[in-house]
């Protein structure tokens, strides 16, 4: 690039800007555009910094704004405020031009008030049986048209609830700009390593402050005892992505965790829930250790971060290794426990939802889901909520009307506390943490209160603040944190990044342990006894 060109790149990008600071200094004036309409007119190098300040990956998620229900009156309509028109209003209008026994509806859509004229409004509107979607660049009155409901049940549905109506609020160009974000969360690259670092560091506030070399610890393997806890935190690829934004929703600082046993032989052994087979299924493994071990050194490209929590020396005087074999024996080659995955981080009705995040969010992306992928969903949820339900066999848009039926809400669904004794269609349902703490349930490491505690309920985090660990760092291995200038009240054995965990061995069990506890971020505040 010349220098003349350069010359005009600056001060074009300083021109835009000035417009840009001026315009949010001038709030009572209406532009023909909107600052940030102007944004990708500017240098690559000087608009994504701005672009992704503005915007990120959680911009993806739709908002909950309300439910147009039957009304032959905009008077009688549901109003909110938009993030390119700011008086908007939706009212459903019921006919039957399909004459058919339930006929169809007019979702009316009247927006106003834009804030530039470059702007618009992108929604999605859900019922239990559908999904769609519109965007609105006028302002004037426009309509949405169901030609015919899906039989009685969708009919009563709407006409009692009516048709949720979710905002995108970042718009069509904000959408984009977060999608720019979210993509690389799952690339494996350095791109996509540092991507979910700075995620996680945002939305977090986790800290990734790097350990001196080298990276990988020379374990001797003689000194882990059965009950040992593995956990690890993946930070790029796919389940790095899906990691990150597991401990987003939940405040754990690990993504995944694993188990050592020793059987009688003294070898020392793996049980891991998510561990991928042959045919790239994801099922519950007893894996020797040191097959494990050269895995997670040269194989797993996610670039795992590990720590070895030892089980404090009074704590695994009382397990029970035999008991422990033998309930990892009778869960071998079982699935991994996708039933109840994510009803371990959904305790209340509004405390675990980070922003924009709620309960109508998670029926609309489970409903989406359902359509797009029905076994999957099934797998997913829809045979946790018939549990909760008491119901066999109900897909979700059966779920949603059931549970009305009963005057109850689907956000109080959601909080209905997983059991340890619930049996799916595959066997009993484990998730990697769920699977070590039902082995230290049945071990008696949760003795005398067993009985009164569902670990199903568990997240990573509610695992690492049990006090069962090593409270006395003279009593570590040797090779523990070796090398490292920060003495860890762990052992970390892998990765560049120093591991955090939060609240680590400080929180005694109780009954109901975790049935009741928001997580909500950054500060993720937990109430006693919740």
């Amino acid at each position: 690039m010349s220098m003349a060109s350069s010359n005009k790149t600056l001060l074009l990008s300083t021109f835009f800007l000035l417009i840009i600071i001026t315009a949010h200094q001038v709030s009572t004036l209406k532009y023909p555009f909107h600052p940030r309409d102007l944004l990708p007119l500017l240098p690559k190098q000087l608009s994504w910094p701005i672009l992704n300040s503005l915007h990120s990956a959680v911009d993806l998620l739709p908002v909950f704004v309300g439910a147009a229900s039957n009304s032959s009156s905009p008077d009688n309509s549901v109003e909110w405020k938009g993030a390119c028109f700011y008086e908007n209003k939706a009212w459903m209008v019921f006919h039957n031009n399909s004459q058919t026994q339930y006929g169809g509806g007019t979702l009316h859509l009247k927006v106003s008030e834009a804030h530039s004229w470059t702007c618009l409004d992108l929604y999605i509107f859900a019922t239990p049986y559908r999904v769609t979607w519109d965007y609105y660049f006028l302002s004037r009155e426009h309509t949405l048209e169901f030609s015919e409901w899906e039989g009685k049940a969708e009919y009563e549905y709407v006409k009692n609830h009516g048709v949720s109506i979710f905002l995108m609020k970042a718009g069509m160009l904000g959408t984009l700009e977060a999608l720019w974000e979210v993509f690389p969360l799952f690339t494996n690259t350095g791109w996509g390593e540092n991507s979910n670092i700075n995620f996680l560091k945002k939305h977090m506030g986790a800290s990734f402050e790097a350990r001196p070399e080298p990276w990988v610890t020379n374990v001797t393997a003689d000194d882990i005892h059965s009950g040992d806890f593995l956990a690890v935190s993946k930070i790029r690829g796919r389940w790095g992505a899906f990691e990150s934004l597991e401990k987003w929703v939940s405040g754990a600082y690990a993504g995944h965790t694993a188990v050592c046993l020793r059987d009688s032989d003294g070898k020392l052994w793996i049980g891991e829930s998510g561990h991928e087979n042959e045919e790239g299924e994801d099922i519950i493994a007893l894996i020797p250790w040191d097959e494990w071990w050269e895995f997670e050194l040269n194989e797993d490209d996610s670039n795992p971060h590990i720590a070895l929590l030892p089980l404090h020396p009074d704590v695994r005087a009382k397990f029970n290794e035999t008991a422990a074999w033998e309930y990892a024996r009778s869960m071998e080659g079982k699935p991994y426990g996708y039933h109840n995955m994510i009803f371990s981080w959904i305790d209340t009705l509004t405390g675990n939802y980070p922003p924009p995040i709620d309960a109508n969010v998670v029926a609309c992306v489970m409903t989406i889901w359902s359509q797009l992928q029905p076994a999957y969903a099934a797998n997913m949820w829809n045979e946790a909520l018939n549990k909760r339900l008491g119901t066999k066999g109900l897909d979700l848009s059966q779920v949603l009307v059931e549970v009305e039926k009963r005057g109850s809400s689907f956000e109080q669904l959601l909080t209905i506390p997983e059991q340890d004794d619930w049996v799916y269609s595959d066997g009993k349902s484990t998730s990697c943490i769920a699977f070590i703490l039902e082995m230290y349930k049945a071990a008696g490491l949760f003795n005398p209160i067993a009985s009164s505690v569902q670990v199903t309920e568990f997240t990573i985090k509610d695992a690492y603040i049990l006090n069962f660990f090593e409270n006395n760092s003279s009593r570590l291995p040797n090779w523990c944190n070796d090398g490292d200038t920060v003495k860890l009240p762990y052992c970390q054995i892998k990765g560049k990044y120093r591991m955090e965990l939060p609240g680590y061995n400080s929180m005694e069990p109780y009954p109901h342990m975790n049935e009741r506890c928001p997580s909500l971020p950054t500060k993720y505040y937990r109430p006693e006894n919740c």
